[in-house]
């Protein structure tokens, strides 16, 4: 199994957050891993902390730390935080990754973080996220993002988003009937993918108190209800609209075992309340398996040698863990083709 690593923004804990990650993960598998850019930065950055892990280029051939620069020109040895070169490197490693696993090259796909704004100031005006880039570069039109963690008690939230990186005025306009019943099926194939026992979803709803039978909202009567009600029609486990505020509880107990939010922070603010350190981003419906650590690029304490790989641990064992799922999968339906 090959998994392949975009390091993020350089000028960021990516690189840093990768490599510690890597060199702790790697002592309990015997998967390859290939870093997705500049390879002086990674090497130097080997040698700082000091890491075991013998890095060598992808072309070398045996081995399993690799790395491979998608850009013919090394960046420049320092860089300011949200430098447009470091930007521009970090949409390179993404897109280089991405192709690699649409080629078949790659098992699945980890993203270091990036930063948005610094993306749009290098001349990407149009960029939105990793998630919407990597899903245009895939032509994958039914994508959803969903984060998922545990608490120290091992419990976990599973939350798929309706809409994401929208301004909250504009979540009533763009929330749609089409989104809302995506994000459900998404989130239940999720279920089924990580090979849970079951796969119950609850929706929450737009308004406080999932609109009070219609007194802060009908959003939850005209557009949430509808669609639930059709899915269950199909045959889907799915339960709401449920208040925001109780919802991520009853989740957290077992109740079920992903939640929809309408909204962006209406998901992310409970997921990281309840796992900060262990979160993990996961995008649904690509056709190649990408997840990413739960953080941005922490610009304040990069290049101090501080940064917590926890999240990114978590994001590359999730990984490896859809990618054995996924390998046993085509097996076993390989196996029932051959056999009729």
């Amino acid at each position: 199994m090959r998994i392949g690593i975009a390091i993020g923004d350089v000028t960021g804990v990516g690189p840093e957050v990768a490599l510690k990650a890597v060199a702790a993960e790697s002592k309990k598998d015997g998967a390859q891993y290939v870093f997705i850019g500049d390879e002086t930065i990674l090497q130097k950055l080997n040698r700082k902390l000091p890491l075991p892990l013998p890095l060598k280029k992808l072309s070398a051939g045996a081995g399993r730390f690799f790395t491979t620069n998608p850009l013919e020109k090394k960046l420049p040895g320092k860089l300011p935080a949200g430098s447009p070169l470091a930007a521009r490197a970090a949409l390179a490693a993404l897109r280089d990754g991405a192709n690699r696993c649409l080629r078949g090259e790659l098992a699945a796909l980890v993203t270091a973080p990036v930063n948005k704004e610094a993306i749009i100031r290098a001349g990407h005006k149009n960029f939105v996220g990793q998630t919407e880039f990597l899903s245009g570069l895939a032509g994958a039109k039914r994508t959803a993002m969903m984060l998922l963690g545990h608490d120290d008690k091992n419990r976990w939230l599973r939350v798929a988003l309706a809409t994401i990186h929208i301004s909250l005025k504009s979540v009533p306009r763009k929330l749609t009937a089409e989104k809302i019943a995506l994000a459900i099926e998404l989130a239940a194939q999720a279920c089924r993918d990580l090979e849970l026992p079951r796969a119950r979803v609850a929706v929450a709803g737009l308004n406080p108190h999932a609109g009070e039978g219609g007194e802060f909202g009908d959003e939850e009567i005209k557009l949430i209800a509808p669609v639930i009600s059709a899915l269950k029609k199909k045959g889907m486990d799915v339960t709401g609209p449920l208040s925001g505020d109780t919802v991520f509880y009853y989740a957290l107990r077992g109740d079920f075992d992903a939640v929809v939010a309408m909204y962006h922070d209406q998901g992310l603010a409970p997921l990281k309340a309840v796992a900060f350190d262990t979160g993990v981003n996961w995008t649904l419906g690509l056709p190649f398996i990408r997840t990413s650590p739960d953080h941005g690029t922490a610009y304040d304490i990069a290049g101090k040698g501080i940064a917590n790989p926890s999240s990114m641990i978590a994001a590359i064992r999730l990984a490896k863990q859809l990618a054995a799922n996924r390998i046993v999968g085509d097996e076993v339906t390989s196996l029932k083709s051959n056999s009729r």
